[in-house]
């Protein structure tokens, strides 16, 4: 009975970290869509901004492209609006404080693309298995 108690146990704890790894992969699909990144980067040099400020900020950018990730990020709770009884009326987007805690992570993430380039990640990698076919062909001789 303990052993079975103790895989019970070991099931937990893997469906555990597993739920972490998911909540990762979630918050990274809304991080890794296209603009997302740039938007939160220029509500960081901001305290506050309009709309049409952040489109200005951000060549290329469709309006309804910037309403969607707005929408995604304040969802998220990434990003506050607000918005103000005013004709036409003014709204304006915050960093809330759950992403001015990703300050962090983005100065850290920086730093490790400034280390590691994708050119310099990509050559690593071939490198790598390059390295490893040589030395699975020198254990065949």
């Amino acid at each position: 009975m303990v052993g079975r108690e103790s895989q019970v146990e070991k099931e937990r704890e893997q469906n555990a970290q597993v739920g972490k790894c998911q909540e990762i992969v979630n918050i990274w699909e809304v991080l890794g869509r296209r603009w997302a990144l740039l938007i939160l980067r220029n509500l960081f040099t901001k305290e506050v901004i309009r709309f049409n400020e952040l489109k200005r900020l951000m060549p290329g950018i469709s309006s309804t492209v910037l309403t969607d990730r707005l929408l995604e990020l304040e969802r998220e709770g990434l990003i506050s609006k607000k918005i103000y009884p005013e004709k036409p009326p003014k709204v304006e987007y915050s960093l809330t404080a759950q992403a001015k805690e990703l300050t962090v992570i983005f100065k850290e993430l920086w730093k490790w693309t400034q280390r590691y380039s994708p050119h310099k990640i990509s050559n690593a990698i071939s490198l790598s298995v390059i390295s490893d076919i040589k030395s699975k062909g020198d254990n065949a001789k």
